[in-house]
């Protein structure tokens, strides 16, 4: 039987009271927080970095799933490692070495992972897959929180669900942009197990309403 995460992403948290933020969608049922890290270079946005994951870190036991869309990613790695990171995950466009990257996350104790925008091929993966833990399908472009999903990513879904089955391994398969209760059981059916969803919770002023209702439709999968 599969089991299935949510993430919220902190991206649409307030960030005023970010430590009660992620302790009350913990209480609501969270299985791990997302952090997302923007650049203002590799995605049109700046937001945070390991200063904020360490300040947040004592406040759950849940992981921290750190989502670096920042070029280059290796001098930043160890930074969130130090700051309680469970799980980093990056581009392969921000990379001149995707091998040496994943293996670097993992040599500071973190879970790897990559991450492929809509348009990105796949075909990176056929190499590395003995040192992922993560695959993470944007199913929307990165730089900003609350856009719509796109729905090809369906198609991209499965065909990664494909990838992680025939190689044996224990891959999480993770969706990231426009996840909401009405659309969560369909990316499920594709092949996804882990949905990381911003404003659709913490944009409403019941998180456990929410993730309750996630987690109903998921049910029914």
């Amino acid at each position: 039987m599969t089991t299935y995460r949510i993430a919220p992403s902190i991206l649409s948290a307030d960030f005023a009271r970010l430590g009660e933020e992620v302790r009350n969608v913990v209480a609501a049922g969270a299985d791990m927080i997302h952090f997302d890290v923007m650049d203002n270079h590799y995605v049109p946005n700046l937001t945070i970095g390991p200063l904020v994951c360490e300040a947040i870190r004592p406040h759950v036991q849940v992981p921290i799933d750190v989502h670096l869309m920042v070029k280059p990613v290796d001098r930043i790695i160890p930074d969130f490692a130090k700051a309680g990171a469970n799980i980093i995950s990056f581009h392969p466009e921000g990379s001149e070495h995707i091998d040496r990257s994943l293996q670097l996350i993992r040599d500071h104790g973190c879970k790897a992972g990559l991450v492929f925008n809509p348009a990105t091929p796949l075909h990176v993966l056929e190499h590395v897959m003995d040192k992922l833990d993560l695959i993470l399908l944007m199913s929307v472009n990165p730089g900003f929180g609350g856009q719509s999903f796109i729905p090809h990513t369906l198609k991209k879904i499965a065909a990664v669900r494909q990838l992680i089955d025939a190689s044996g391994r224990d891959i999480m398969l993770q969706v990231d942009g426009g996840i909401k209760v009405d659309n969560i059981a369909e990316v499920a059916q594709a092949g996804a197990d882990t949905f990381v969803a911003g404003s659709a919770i913490f944009g409403k002023p019941d998180y456990a309403a929410v993730i309750n209702a996630m987690r109903g439709e998921l049910a029914k999968v």
